[in-house]
């Protein structure tokens, strides 16, 4: 027996959202599958929040830090990222979450999602052009920065315990990876 798994459009997602169908359900679609998203357990929501109010310090007026807020993805997908770096387009966000060409960078805080934010949202991401996605993974206090979106892959993945990283939407601005990881 073959199992054919239902796909959804983001407009059928959106209009699910708004009957009410997915009210106290956190999920997420990806590639246009509505997947159930573990709750935050107390570091992920510690460190999410933490490194937050940090790179909205960091990076001021650059760019707007959205916690656990959707972003619209053409592969059929809306992943709500725990920390998406995105243009400051201010009341245009009313008409339409974040698309690619909006986000600067994307952040994931895992420990029980290790496995789906490496594997699964980092192909979703690199096939949508996000240039560039960290994933902190919370057992290990280790940040693993993806680049270089080819070919629905990351070309680059490089894991970082300590130092500094630059992103590449801001070269200049020296992000702390402890401040990321460890706060």
């Amino acid at each position: 027996m073959t199992v054919t798994v239902a796909k959804w459009t983001i407009d059928e997602y959106h209009r699910m959202i708004a009957a009410g169908i997915l009210t106290d359900r956190r999920v997420e679609l990806l590639k246009g599958e509505i997947v159930e998203m573990p709750p935050e357990g107390e570091s992920h929501a510690y460190f999410s929040t933490e490194a937050a109010e940090y790179l909205i310090r960091l990076l001021g007026d650059r760019a707007t830090v959205r916690s656990s807020k959707p972003i619209t993805l053409p592969n059929n997908s809306e992943p709500e990222p725990d920390l998406a770096i995105v243009q400051r387009l201010g009341r245009e966000y009313l008409e339409h979450h974040p698309y690619p060409e909006n986000i600067f960078w994307l952040i994931e805080y895992s420990d029980s999602s290790l496995e789906k934010d490496l594997e699964t949202k980092s192909k979703v991401y690199a096939e949508a052009n996000i240039l560039e996605y960290w994933v902190v993974n919370l057992k290990k206090r280790q940040l693993i920065v993806f680049r270089d979106p080819q070919d629905g892959e990351y070309g680059s993945k490089s894991t970082l315990t300590g130092g500094i990283v630059y992103p590449l939407a801001f070269p200049k601005v020296a992000v702390s990876v402890n401040s990321i990881v460890s706060t």
